[in-house]
């Protein structure tokens, strides 16, 4: 199965549903996150969107996107419940990794998510700091 990528300014209103419609249960219902999901990111030509999908909607999805200062980051990446421990989030990230891995990418990661990532190429880029109310570790990844 070939990950989804959209970008933002491409979205349908249904993808742009199924998308917060993860990120809702992910983050705000099972992490009781304590800041806003919508940011004012998501509908923009320079964020992708990635996710792979089963009959239920989303299994996983994450997004991507430059800052203005030219920087690639990632973020809200979000696997259901159900769909968990095959792999998904992993082909996502490869697929991000084979589109922009020829630039340096950034990243927030969950802290006990940090060995993971590492084993992508990522490395600690500063001191943890928290974010929603979840401790998260600062990441790079240099250009491959």
């Amino acid at each position: 199965m070939t990950p989804v990528e959209r970008p933002g300014d491409q979205l349908s209103a249904r993808e742009v549903y199924e998308i917060w419609r993860i990120r809702d249960a992910v983050f705000a219902v099972e992490q009781k996150c304590d800041e806003p999901d919508v940011d004012g990111i998501d509908l923009l030509s320079t964020c992708s969107h990635l996710w792979l999908a089963d009959d239920d909607g989303l299994t996983s999805y994450l997004r991507t996107f430059t800052t203005d200062g030219g920087v690639r980051k990632i973020g809200r990446v979000a696997t259901r419940r159900d769909a968990r421990g095959q792999g998904l989030s992993s082909r996502l990230l490869e697929s991000v990794l084979e589109r922009w891995g020829d630039a340096e990418i950034q990243l927030g990661a969950q802290a006990y998510l940090h060995d993971w990532y590492e084993s992508f190429g990522f490395r600690r880029d500063g001191d943890n700091y928290r974010e929603a109310g979840i401790e998260h570790v600062p990441m790079r990844r240099d250009p491959a």
